[in-house]
């Protein structure tokens, strides 16, 4: 039995002092029951917490740390960059170098913008559509998330061409009016809502593989349907790919179907660990941000140089060790059919969805393909799975409706052990 006395202790005084207790609510634990796991340290595959318990990892903080935890390659280009200063808010030949490269690495980016995180780079690039295209209104999909803007805090009414209410206290109904929400996976929902505002919308804006819900992957046509709209109707395609970028190839998911949005939307591997975002696309449209164009966006911190020096040893990493996507396919798929086998043996409902070196679990008969059929999964089983596997050492992300994440760093030896806990856990949470 895994105990964590300090963890619990920490989380009573962290709500003294900090909104629930967490800077980021899924943190809390409130989804699957239970007090947070405080860390102290992390390498390679494993985290360590505050009482010393050692976790296999499978967040790896929600996906940049593809390498694992402390990468040498990453942490001695930090260590190396320290020295000359934290920050400058001048430029700096790193962020030339780092541009150059996402450039020579994702299709659909000739010019990028480098911000400090996930939510900034998708506001920001929903500004510069607007801008480019002269229209108010964007199109998002149930169950993506895109960050805590205002414009992605929204949530669909019951028919397709519905206008959008706040789905969150703050957001007002004016910003609401210009979101229009479909399904996933749902070419004819989309379509409805372009017919409906015709020459109103500005951007469609979208997971390209959804994380956010749970693993989602697009339906055969999905994407390039949506290609199809978007170059019919002067709309600017936008794939958020703040989890997908340089994780499912090393150009992306776009690379990985084939399919070239207008703009996208990156974060996580880039900064290797730091706080980092970028949002880049076709040159006309870039050229429309400021101070080369009238869309203003700024930031201090932007092209920070030690997130700059870990991003580019990250990126080079990568670009230089195209077999890394390899492994982490071979390891991924181990770590899946050996869950598939536990769960066959049990006789229990599941859905499996996987793509690269992400994958989640939904205990479901039915497919999982949008937000709605997600939601069919049984969460409370789901949250007396999670704790089992926590118990055995296994740190899973603390909610039904988000993806896990594999770095190199797991070994043939480490997915064995997850396999083994895995069916441990699913017979004690069937028990339950």
């Amino acid at each position: 039995m895994i105990k964590a006395p300090v963890s619990n202790e920490l989380f009573q005084r962290a709500q003294n002092s900090i909104p629930g207790g967490v800077n980021s609510p899924v943190r809390a634990f409130r989804a699957v029951g239970g007090n947070p796991r405080f860390m102290a340290s992390a390498k390679g595959p494993y985290m360590f917490d505050e009482d010393g318990n050692r976790y296999i990892d499978l967040i790896n903080s929600w996906g940049p740390m593809i390498l694992g935890h402390a990468a040498e390659v990453v942490n001695e280009a930090v260590q190396q960059a320290i020295p000359n200063s934290l920050s400058f808010g001048a430029p700096t030949r790193k962020e030339i170098e780092i541009a150059e490269l996402i450039v020579s690495m994702v299709p659909s980016i000739e010019k990028v913008r480098m911000v400090n995180s996930g939510t900034e780079a998708t506001m920001s690039a929903i500004r510069v559509a607007r801008g480019y295209t002269g229209r108010d209104k964007i199109i998002k999909f149930e169950g993506c998330y895109h960050g805590h803007g205002d414009s992605f805090l929204i949530s669909a009414g019951s028919g397709a061409i519905t206008l959008g209410v706040p789905d969150s206290p703050g957001v007002t109904k004016g910003t609401a009016n210009d979101t229009l929400t479909a399904p996933y996976n749902n070419l004819e929902a989309v379509q409805t809502l372009v017919d409906a505002n015709k020459g109103q919308v500005a951007a469609i804006i979208l997971e390209p593989v959804a994380g956010n819900m749970g693993l989602v992957t697009p339906a055969e046509g999905f994407l390039q349907g949506l290609r199809d709209i978007c170059n019919r109707e002067g709309i600017v395609l936008i794939f958020d790919e703040v989890m997908t970028g340089f994780r499912l190839s090393a150009g992306g998911a776009q690379q990985l179907y084939g399919v070239t949005p207008d703009m996208s939307t990156l974060g996580k591997i880039i900064g290797g660990g730091m706080p980092v975002g970028a949002y880049g696309g076709k040159k006309e449209i870039m050229e429309y941000v400021a101070p080369a164009g009238p869309v203003y966006q700024a930031g201090t911190l932007s092209g920070n140089p030690i997130a700059m020096a870990a991003g580019m040893a990250m990126l080079t990493y990568l670009k230089e060790n195209p077999e890394v996507y390899t492994q982490l396919e071979q390891i991924t798929g181990k770590m899946v059919a050996g869950m598939q086998q536990n769960l066959e043996k049990l006789g229990l409902n599941y859905t499996i969805n996987h793509v690269g070196s992400m994958f989640s679990i939904f205990f479901t008969d039915k497919p999982v393909y949008d937000f709605e059929s997600a939601k069919t999964s049984d969460t409370a089983l789901f949250g007396r799975y999670f704790n089992a596997m926590l118990q055995r050492g296994v740190y899973l992300a603390p909610s039904q409706y988000e993806a896990l994440f594999v770095s190199a760093a797991i070994t043939e030896e480490l997915a064995e052990q997850y396999v083994q806990a895995n069916f441990e856990a699913l017979q004690e949470a069937i028990k339950a």
